[in-house]
């Protein structure tokens, strides 16, 4: 039988290879056909692709990360994990391989601003599945990394410029209204980002107010295989004491819980809000950040 660690660690790759995926589909059959250089080592690698078409996106990309890892190895040490070497090394191949089948005729459309919206859509999604599994594609992350030690600027904000510098050569070397929609894709790929991200992380903060707390705390033990918080509370209508339950879940465990609670307590009072992220047993662990 597999250990534990051993899949949630497969799982994790797993993941990793889908969001990487999505990225190489979103440059071969949107991006990079139509010329939108936006932003990171794929837009610098599209540019350069334009004035040496031997070399493919894929290549490119391969030989400027590998150059960035042994740069970022000497300037900043050893802050890269195993799933960024492997993220990065599997966007170069995919890249590399998809390059090999597809040609500028094969895209999904060369409509410029359908490319931009399903490319950094595509892009986006595929990125948050790398970035929440505690790992990146390398390229920019690197050089923003090598730029907030040097000149101490904000990692966010270096990001930032080095993409906007890409988005200006893109727009140099393919026109300006190519690389304003480049740009357009940068922004939109953020906002995407982070709500993918929110959107995978999500759980359900809840506060239970019933006179079947012991059933309902069993529940949460036995069925879900999670843990709870009982409070001590009164009531202020009536002056009387109350239990109350408090416990974090996914979505899934969420819907479980209410079911069996309408079945147990018709009249319970359930509270709940959104968590975009929880830290500790039972969920991320702290060090993983």
């Amino acid at each position: 039988m597999i250990d534990g660690d051993i899949m949630k660690a497969l799982k994790g790759y797993i993941m990793i290879t889908v969001g990487v995926f999505l990225v190489a589909f979103s440059i071969e059959f949107f991006l990079a056909p139509n010329e939108l250089a936006a932003g990171g080592v794929t837009g610098i690698a599209i540019v350069v692709n334009n004035y040496i078409p031997s070399l493919s996106v894929g290549l490119l990309v391969l030989i400027m990360n590998v150059i960035l890892f042994i740069i970022a190895f000497i300037i900043i040490g050893n802050k890269f994990g195993a799933k960024t070497i492997y993220a990065s090394l599997a966007l170069s191949g995919m890249l590399w391989l998809l390059g090999h089948y597809i040609t500028s005729d094969m895209a999904l459309t060369h409509d410029l601003m359908l490319a931009a919206v399903f490319g950094t859509f595509t892009s986006g999604i595929g990125m948050a599945l790398v970035f929440n599994e505690n790992a990146s594609t390398g390229g920019t992350d690197i050089l923003a990394k090598i730029m907030n030690k040097f000149i101490h600027s904000d990692i966010g904000k270096s990001l930032l410029a080095v993409d906007f510098i890409v988005t200006v050569f893109g727009a140099l070397t393919f026109g300006i209204n190519k690389g304003l929609y480049a740009l357009l894709a940068v922004i939109i790929n953020g906002f995407i980002i982070d709500y993918a991200i929110d959107g995978f992380n999500i759980c359900k903060q809840t506060i239970i107010i019933t006179t079947h707390h012991e059933e309902i705390g069993r529940f949460i033990i036995n069925v879900l295989d999670r843990s709870y918080t009982k409070l001590y509370g009164k009531g202020g209508y009536r002056d009387s004491e109350v239990d109350i339950i408090y416990t974090i879940l996914s979505r899934r465990e969420y819907i479980t819980l209410k079911k069996y609670i309408m079945e147990v307590d018709d009249r319970a009072f359930i509270a709940v809000n959104d968590s975009h992220e929880v830290l500790g047993e039972g969920f991320k662990n702290l060090t993983e950040q």
